[in-house]
Order: C-alpha cells, then structure tokens, then sequence
C-alpha cells in the first residue's frame, strides 16, 4: 500500500463535535462531549468509536443508534477492565518473580546467579539484560536498595532482592536464557505447565500487563502473538474453541495461574460483577464463548 500524506488539519472540540453529528453519531449534549473531547482526546476515544461505524469503516458513517454515550460506555468499560485484569496480573508477576529467584538461588546453590553469566545461555542477551538491570539498581531510591547499598560490600544483592526491581517481561527474559533446561522445567512445573508454555504464557501476560499500566484498549483488541497450549492439561483449563488472540484467552492465562497461586480467589466474581455493570458490552468482542460458564476452568468449587 503506497503511503500519502497525513493531510488533515487540527480541530478544536466544538469543530469536532460537529464533525461526528455530520456522520450520524447521535451527541444529545454538545457540551458533555465536547468537554470528554477535550479531557480525554479525540484520538483515544476514536478506538471506542470504531466499532459503531457501518461497513465499509473507510465511509465513516455510523450505524443507526450510535450514540456518543455508547462511545464513553465502551471507554469506561474498557478502563474499569484494565484495572481489573492489572490488579490480577500483580499477584501474579509476584508469584513467578519469587520462583524464578528461589528457585534458581536453590538449585545453583548462588544467590548471585542473577549476575552470573555461567548461568545463562545467550551472552548477549545476558549482557543487555545486566546493563538494563544495573542501571535499574543504581537509580533505584527503594529503601531495601539503599539499605543494602550502605550496608553491604558485595556490588549487587542477592536474586531475591535485585529481582524485586524486575517487571514481569524481564523476569521472563531472564528465565528463558537460563542454560539449566531441567532447572526451567522445575520452574514450570510449580504451575503445572511445560516449559515453553510458561514462557509463552509469561509473554501473554506481560504483553497484558504493559497495556494495562499505558491505558491502551484492551476490550476487543486483538493481540499479536498467539500462545502455546498444552494438550494434557494436569489442572482445569478450557475446552471450547476460543480465538487465542482475544482478551478472553488472555483472562482464561490469569485465571488458571491464580488458581494455583490463590486458591480460592474470588476473580470469577469481580468478573461477573463487572459484565452486569455493563450489560450492553456484547461478550463476543471479547472472545467469550457462549457458554463460557460451563468450562471447567470457571465452574464454581
């Protein structure tokens, strides 16, 4: 596809307001949407304004009873969800840290392994990962960072402090250029899955996570890595047909590592309390099967 000029000019709210009416959105109240426009941004809500459009999109003509108050809906939807699945994924990210530093601590019998190159396959990837790290440690202002700083010769704490100043995406980088591959497997397998599925899953997650703490839609947006399965899954998992680049796989990831790491957690819940907040969000878009609830992963205990 040849590229062209962006070749379109700024507008104030008021300009914009009359842009969407001249397109069919119904905006019963000019100066609510004009203030939304102006707090939040037209291209932001653009993303929630798209799926109202009629095909073709390129006309931009919205479908009957498209309304602006549909358009803040699906926005505060999509944001209450984010917050939602963040504060799911933290539980997780902390679990996976821990193990991922203990564990290796115990089987190598170092608790510096994290600055160790002998321990990791890939030296480049190694070097990148210490000099990002390092930078982390030097300029972090953590009281548990100063503390060993002032108290202690060794130029970098153990796994588990240092790793504490490592997101989920580098904690995963970390654990798939191990050398060790039954240490990696012994890692896995505290969650039940094989290693090149907590990898991908790790991956997923992180991808979730990232778009969760950056405000990016997440509702009906379609990811762009699918992840592994396993076929002989030791633990409740899903059985119908799911669209793997949809937030619903990415919601079944969650739900099936917190069920190891808090039994008894109440996410279904939140997640219903959620859908009858907003019961004119169609599931669908999200990549809910129909009969979703009847999935061993989701039935009540």
């Amino acid at each position: 596809m040849a590229k062209r000029n962006f070749g379109k000019e700024y507008k104030n709210p008021e300009e914009l307001v009359s842009l969407l009416k001249s397109r069919g959105l119904i905006i019963n109240d000019s100066q609510k949407a004009q203030h939304y426009l102006q707090s939040i941004g037209y291209y932001r809500l653009s993303a929630y304004m798209h799926p109202l459009l009629e095909s073709p999109k390129s006309l931009h003509k919205y479908k009957k009873n498209a309304s602006f108050s549909k358009v803040m809906m699906l926005y505060r939807f999509d944001k209450k969800l984010r917050l939602f699945l963040f504060n799911e994924i933290e539980k997780i990210e902390i679990a996976v840290r821990e193990s991922v530093m203990n564990m290796t601590a115990e089987r190598t019998g170092d608790i510096y392994w994290l600055t160790e190159s002998s321990y990791f396959r890939d030296q480049t990837i190694f070097k990148n990962s210490t000099n990002m790290l390092s930078k982390e440690y030097e300029r972090s202002t953590e009281d548990f960072i100063e503390h060993f700083k002032k108290t202690y010769t060794e130029p970098f704490p153990p796994a588990w402090i240092l790793g504490e100043l490592l997101p989920m995406g580098s904690v995963n980088m970390y654990y798939r250029n191990l050398k060790d591959k039954t240490l990696k497997k012994h890692i896995a397998k505290r969650f039940h899955l094989h290693a090149p599925v907590f990898e991908s899953w790790l991956s997923v997650l992180t991808l979730t996570r990232n778009a969760c703490c950056h405000h990016a839609r997440v509702w009906n947006k379609v990811n762009k890595i699918i992840p592994n399965d396993m076929k002989e899954m030791t633990r409740p998992w899903i059985t119908l047909q799911s669209d793997k680049k949809r937030i619903y796989y990415n919601i079944c990831i969650i739900k099936y590592f917190l069920d190891i790491i808090s039994p008894n957690n109440d996410m279904l819940s939140k997640l219903c309390i959620l859908f009858s907040d907003y019961p004119e969000i169609d599931l669908n878009a999200l990549g809910f099967p129909p009969k979703w609830r009847n999935e061993p992963l989701w039935k009540d205990l």
